[in-house]
Formats: structure tokens, C-alpha cells, sequence
């Protein structure tokens, strides 16, 4: 399930545009916890508790019946990594709730830029000019989005912008973790300190679910854990360079569900900030892709 595979880019496409509607789907089932859609609001915290419990027994649950071997486990690794990576998901778990998830997903967009900035100072990676280009492209996009001093200001977007940050900065450990474990070993172990950190956090906010509260974190948890699945697989049948690129599928999914489920429609504004965040991403991702081709290259990593 989750060991190399032969060559089969198109395999590969179909498996990273289903990711990409198991996260808008995620993201969207939070948005209905948090915003009172299945009942009473759910604190992003709980709704993060929920997205690592069930996304944890879900992994479990695979290992039980693949038995794969583990290798040792670097614990410091997996710790702060799975901060970065639960802050960011929190985060967006708030911002979801108060603006368009459309909005919100296209900012989360900026984690790869991010995730250059942070190389430069934690890995020593040099950026060049084409990089720096798309780096300013995103942040111009953002900036649309979030519409500084101007009424339409929305302090969601900050919110959005804040969970960019925190899983730009997880890529940075997800890059340093890159090889020394299997997919599946690394799966677990993060959803299973994801969950322990989940649990000690939310303990104040807690709230009882109703039934429907707990199948819309049912639903956060097992949307999230099939949209890894279906990365790390899409990212086993062809070059990352190749793949990663079609995630940018996720705001299409999250604009259907947004109009679909919750009657929100984008307006041109954000639009336009989304195209020229998406348009940052794509000259980022051709860049990284023309690097990977070099013997000096980084290895591909993905998140």
C-alpha cells in the first residue's frame, strides 16, 4: 500500500486529484463543526482531537493488517514535526469555520513558499531568483485574499495564513525525516503524537458530541488519513515534480463543497487571489522540478 510502485503516471494523477477531494472533504467537515452546522459549535482544538483519533485508528488499523516492519523511530523528528504539523491543522480548522473554505484553502497554498524561506536559515538551501519570483507571486496573492485596510479585512484569513506558516515549517522536519522510515511507520507515529497532544490540549474545550458531531470528526479524521493514503501512493507511481502540482485540485473541490454544502459562492476578488497564489505554486513547483533533475539535488519530499 504504501511501498515503491512501477511507473504509472496516470495512476499516479487520478490518485493525487482524489487526495485533493479527501482534504477539501476534511477541511469541509470541520467547517461544519466549527461553524454549528451539525449542532452546537465544536472548538477547533476538539475538532483537531477528532481529526487525529480517527485518522490514528485508521493507521492502526493498516499496520494490524500489513504488519510491516519498523525501523528505529526518531522521536525528536516525530515530535516536532507533528507540533508544526498540529498547530497548522488547528489553525486551519479556525480559519475554515470563519471565512469561505475556499478562501482558506487557497491561502494554505503558501505553505511550500514558507517551507523554501525556512530551508535557506534550517537547511542551508540556497534560493534563487525564479524561486524568490514565486515566493512574491503567492505572497501577492495572499495579500488579495486578505485585503488589508480595507473593510473586507477578515481576521480568518490571518488564521489561514498562520496554519501556512506552521506546515511550511512541518515540511522542513517531513524533508528531514525523508528515507530513514517507512510511509506507513511515519503515518502512525505522527497521528499517534498528534493525538496524545490533541488530547491534553483540547481536555478545557471539551464538549460532549452528539452523534452527528462525532461522524463530522469521523469524517475529518478518515477524510485526511485517505487523502495521505492517496498521496503517498500517487507519489510512489511518479516523479513528485510530475504529481504534486495537481494538488492545487483542492480548491476546486473546496469551491464545489463551498457552493454545494454551505451556499457560498467566491467572489472575483478572491478568485483572483487564489489564481495568482496558484500561479506562485505552479512556477515554485516547475522550479523544484528542474532542480530535482540536477545529481546535486535535494531528494523530493512531500507532505
Amino acid at each position: 500500500m504504501f511501498k515503491a510502485k512501477a511507473e504509472n503516471p496516470p495512476l499516479a494523477i487520478a490518485l493525487m486529484l482524489l487526495a485533493t477531494v479527501f482534504i477539501a472533504s476534511s477541511t469541509a467537515f470541520a467547517k461544519a463543526l466549527g461553524s454549528g452546522t451539525l449542532g452546537g459549535i465544536l472548538h477547533p482544538l476538539q475538532v483537531t482531537f477528532g481529526r487525529f483519533l480517527f485518522a490514528g485508528l485508521f493507521f492502526s488499523g493498516v499496520v494490524a493488517v500489513l504488519r510491516p516492519r519498523f525501523t528505529r523511530v526518531h522521536w525528536v523528528l516525530h515530535v516536532q514535526r507533528t507540533s508544526c504539523g498540529w498547530a497548522g491543522v488547528t489553525l486551519m480548522f479556525a480559519a475554515v469555520a470563519a471565512i469561505p473554505l475556499a478562501d482558506a484553502t487557497a491561502i494554505s497554498f503558501l505553505n511550500p513558499v514558507f517551507a523554501m524561506i525556512f530551508a535557506i536559515p534550517l537547511l542551508g538551501e540556497r534560493v534563487g531568483p525564479v524561486r524568490w519570483a514565486a515566493a512574491g507571486l503567492a505572497f501577492c496573492g495572499a495579500m488579495i485574499l486578505l485585503r488589508p485596510g480595507t473593510g473586507a479585512f477578515q481576521s480568518g484569513a490571518l488564521l489561514a495564513l498562520g496554519a501556512a506558516l506552521a506546515l511550511g515549517l512541518e515540511v522542513i522536519f517531513i524533508k528531514r525525516l525523508a528515507g530513514r522510515e517507512a510511509p506507513v511507520q511515519v503515518l502512525l507515529v505522527n497521528n499517534l503524537i498528534g493525538l496524545s497532544i490533541a488530547t491534553a490540549v483540547m481536555l478545557p474545550f471539551w464538549v460532549w458530541p452528539s452523534p452527528a458531531q462525532w461522524a463530522g470528526m469521523a469524517g475529518v479524521g478518515l477524510s485526511m488519513a485517505l487523502a495521505q493514503s492517496c498521496f503517498f501512493n500517487a507519489v510512489a507511481r511518479a516523479e513528485a515534480s510530475l504529481v504534486v502540482p495537481f494538488s492545487y485540485a483542492t480548491l476546486l473541490s473546496a469551491a464545489v463543497i463551498d457552493f454545494t454544502v454551505f451556499g457560498t459562492m467566491p467572489v472575483p476578488v478572491s478568485m483572483l487571489g487564489a489564481a495568482v497564489i496558484i500561479a506562485g505554486g505552479v512556477l515554485l513547483a516547475w522550479r523544484e522540478g528542474l532542480a530535482k533533475k540536477r545529481p546535486t539535488a535535494p531528494q523530493p519530499n512531500v507532505q
